[in-house]
């Protein structure tokens, strides 16, 4: 037996969602961990005997996805933006309010600018390194 995934997105995604963030104690990690256990299923060749076998499945795979991700590398170093900010070594205290007014900016220019003055990059190795036309 086979279900629509969109019908077992509507019966369960929220389910799964709060057994996701139930383990991993993260929104984001929950939504990706039920993405990844719709994609299983929908991939899936297993028959299923009926829906209370493919409720279980479903929990099953999305449980252990959730155990996976606290278990990654990315989940046990993870730092917050604040916790590294105090790591870095700034010698005035302006450098620091740079530093936080730069990270306040959108990705793609705080990394442009992080590579250019922090890195000493040049223009066309930073569109080189970013995959990116370079601005004339």
């Amino acid at each position: 037996m086979r279900q629509p995934v969109e019908q077992l997105m509507k019966a369960y995604q929220s389910h799964l969602f709060v057994a996701a963030f139930n383990v991993c104690k993260d929104a984001e990690d929950a939504k990706d961990v039920v993405q990844d256990t719709f994609i299983q299923y929908h991939t899936s060749t297993k028959d299923f005997t009926d829906e209370q076998h493919i409720r279980a499945w479903l929990f099953r795979v999305a449980l252990n996805r959730a155990k996976d991700i606290n278990r990654s590398f990315w989940r046990k170093h993870k730092v917050s933006l604040e916790d590294y900010t105090e790591t870095l070594p700034f010698t005035k205290p302006a450098d620091h309010d740079l530093f936080d007014a730069v990270m306040q900016l959108p990705e793609k220019y705080h990394i442009v600018i992080h590579l250019f003055y922090y890195e000493d990059y040049r223009i066309h190795e930073i569109a080189d390194i970013l995959k990116s036309a370079k601005a004339t």
